[in-house]
């Protein structure tokens, strides 16, 4: 289909043109969208709405030469809401929080998480965690344990063999969903009625984990998660309404507009209404398939300073073929002392976020170059 406009289309992360990627951000949404040809202008619009509005205030005089110095001139703030037509998600971006500097754990910290990922009953989960009623799962890199305190009836701990804190090769990532997929199926042995896959990864303690040593979480019931169905839901009715499917559609809107790139088997997109800051989706059609951009996510996050990430993959249930979808998000610095959640996201229902995603598909696209 071609595209009118300086808009660069990835396939893989080179334009069809051969260019490179175009300098955007999320304020020049309009445009970018404006740019687009007719029938995907219609097909980003379909599925998402916004505005940008300026916010104003004014700084007495004792305050000038600080917020100069910290942001230049804000008095003038353009706001970003985007809504996603279809799940009524919607996020609010700010510019001037994005030009606020990321800082990389420096190299004491990270000797210091080593430390702690090396303690604990993890650390040697054969004798110090209990086991499922059907036995473990080991793998190469990873290996089980029941959950001492359950989320729900069938739900293991994956547990990293090694001891490093970040994990980012592909065989690592590879193998845990390997395990995951194994456990599942020995899940299912053991009880029946259960069909329906979750997996969720909580990195360091700002995510959520208690405990330092890498580990994720798989779960299987009977009854499927609330924003799974959510998802489900709307793929169903979108297909009812207009003929096609929503994440192949939500993927190409990304990509038009320079959000969404191809690596290996995998789509990638830097999401256009994230939870919080620097959220990537990857959809892939097997669960190995994610593997690949789930591992160069991960190396992307670590190069530009993400500290703590929440991870889940969304699964088909068990029997059943369908996408195998990852989302993966930012929590923030581990020595902040203010939470990243607050009122707007958890009762308006709109995050309130700092990163701008074209800022991140720039990060995304460098480590998946070929």
């Amino acid at each position: 289909m071609p595209f009118c406009g300086p808009i660069r289309i990835f396939i893989g992360v080179r334009s069809v043109y051969g260019a490179p990627m175009v300098k955007l951000e999320i304020t020049r949404l309009p445009g970018i969208v404006q740019e687009l040809a007719p029938e995907m202008e219609e097909l980003v619009s379909r599925l998402y709405s916004w505005y940008v509005e300026p916010g104003h205030l004014v700084f007495p005089d004792a305050m000038q030469e600080w917020v100069q110095e910290k942001y230049g001139d804000i008095e003038a703030q353009q706001i970003v809401r985007v809504t996603n037509n279809q799940t009524d998600e919607s996020t609010l971006f700010n510019s001037i929080r994005a030009r606020r500097p990321v800082l990389t754990p420096r190299a004491e910290e990270t000797l210091e998480l080593q430390a702690l990922s090396e303690g604990g009953p993890f650390a040697n989960p054969l004798d110090e965690t209990p086991a499922d009623t059907f036995g473990r799962i080991d793998g190469d890199h990873w290996i089980t344990a029941s959950n001492i305190a359950k989320y729900d009836y069938l739900h293991a701990l994956i547990i990293a063999k090694e001891s490093t804190p970040y994990v980012t090769t592909e065989p690592q990532v590879a193998d845990m969903i390997s395990v995951a997929v194994r456990w599942c199926q020995e899940a299912h042995r053991a009880n029946p009625r259960a069909v329906y896959p979750f997996l969720v990864w909580n990195s360091l303690w700002r995510a959520g984990a208690s405990i330092v040593h890498n580990h994720a979480q798989i779960l299987l019931t009977h009854q499927p998660y609330t924003a799974p169905v959510r998802i489900e839901r709307t793929r169903d009715e979108y297909r009812c309404r207009y003929g096609s499917e929503y994440y192949d559609d939500l993927f190409r809107a990304h990509t038009a507009i320079g959000l969404g790139l191809v690596y290996k088997n995998a789509r990638v997109m830097a999401h256009l209404t994230p939870k919080k800051e620097h959220e990537v989706v990857i959809i892939a059609t097997l669960p190995h398939d994610l593997a690949p951009a789930l591992a160069k996510v991960l190396e992307c996050y670590q190069n530009i300073g993400v500290q703590s990430y929440n991870a889940a993959v969304y699964m088909p249930p068990l029997g059943e073929e369908g996408h195998y979808v990852a989302w993966l998000v930012d929590r923030g610095d581990l020595h902040s002392r203010t939470s990243d959640i607050g009122g707007m996201e958890l009762y308006a229902g709109t995050p309130v976020v700092a990163s701008d995603p074209f800022r991140l598909m720039e990060h995304l696209a460098a480590v998946m170059q070929p």
